[in-house]
Parts: structure tokens; C-alpha cells; sequence
């Protein structure tokens, strides 16, 4: 049988050296801005951060979004550290979040395109316009003690009570116009 040797070439030692290079290299020598430990990047979601500003609104949201971003998201972390701490950490100085605006939850079947009008004032709303120049009335005109006494009670009907409700509600709001008009008559009348 023939002896064989095996010895190395020079394309193996080539092959080994570049090895050996890349291997210290990734090991040693990695860029630095691969070791720093990240922050998470994703942004918070501005309903968690309402939610957490509802429950502890002495919590600015700028920390509030910090502790969101570095726990992941979790509320319930959050509201544990404010429970437990008594606050939370600040951020640093660099982190500067968007901070969302706080939403108000408006009525079902409006949308927010819809411009909501200034100022709808209540004989507007009420229709109590036709109301307004008759003169005052009481409320319980025309009925006797006995028929005063029945009005006030309440009926188990509740058409009836519903009547009654409106009525009331439309004789507070023209008693409430009609003393608003007189005191302006009485401040122009000083003031001329």
C-alpha cells in the first residue's frame, strides 16, 4: 500500500486564515452601535396613554409614553409601577415623544369632519321660540287644591310623565329667559 501524507496547501491555509480573521473580527471588534441596548422603538399607543392619564392624571404623559415604550406596551405594568412607586421614572432629556392631545369621546353617529356648532342656546333646541312671547304662566294654573294635589303626584303612565317632565322643563327654561331679560332691562335702564 502507498503511504500517504496529507499536508496542507496553500489554498487550505488561505481558506483557515480568512476564517480565523472573521471570526476574531465579528467576535472583537463589532461596531458599537450594535452592543448599546435599544430602546424599544415602537411609539405608544395614544389609547393606553388615555387610559393611564384617566386613572392618574398627577402622571405627566411624557412619562407616561416613556414607561409604555420601555415595558413593551403593557398597562398593566404601568399602572403596577404608579401603584407600587408611587410615580414613575423620568425620561432623559432626549426622548421627546409626540405627545398626543387627550381625545373627548364624543356622542354615536357624530363624526369628527362634523363641525360642532359654538353655541345652541336653549330656546333653539327646545323649539320654545312661540313660547317665549306668550306671557308667564304658572305652573298648575286653572287647577283647584285638589287638582293640585293630583298633578303632583306621579302617574303610571308614562306618556303622562313625560308630558309633565317637558312641561316642567320648558317652564324652567322661559322662567330662566324671561328673569335674564329683566335683569339686563334693569342694568340698561341703570346704566343710561
Amino acid at each position: 500500500m502507498s503511504d500517504q501524507q496529507q499536508t496542507l496547501s496553500i489554498p487550505s491555509l488561505l481558506l483557515l486564515a480568512a476564517f480565523t480573521a472573521i471570526t476574531i473580527r465579528y467576535f472583537f471588534f463589532t461596531n458599537s452601535s450594535t452592543t448599546t441596548p435599544r430602546t424599544n422603538s415602537r411609539t405608544a399607543n395614544p389609547a393606553h396613554v388615555e387610559q393611564i392619564a384617566t386613572m392618574f392624571p398627577q402622571i405627566g404623559r411624557r412619562e407616561i409614553i416613556w414607561d409604555l415604550q420601555r415595558n413593551g406596551g403593557s398597562v398593566a405594568a404601568t399602572t403596577e409601577r404608579i401603584l407600587s412607586r408611587g410615580g414613575l421614572d423620568a425620561p432623559p432629556p432626549s426622548f421627546q415623544p409626540p405627545i398626543p392631545t387627550p381625545t373627548t369621546t364624543g356622542t354615536v353617529g357624530t363624526s369628527p369632519s362634523q363641525p360642532k356648532p359654538e353655541h345652541i342656546d336653549l330656546i333653539t333646541r327646545y323649539n320654545l321660540s312661540s313660547k317665549l312671547s306668550s306671557p308667564p304662566s304658572t305652573p298648575l294654573e286653572g287647577i283647584g287644591n285638589q287638582g293640585a294635589a293630583q298633578a303632583q303626584t306621579w302617574s303610571n303612565n308614562k306618556n303622562e310623565r313625560q308630558a309633565l317632565l317637558q312641561r316642567r322643563r320648558e317652564e324652567m327654561i322661559l322662567n330662566a329667559r324671561r328673569k335674564l331679560e329683566e335683569k339686563e332691562r334693569q342694568r340698561l335702564g341703570q346704566g343710561a
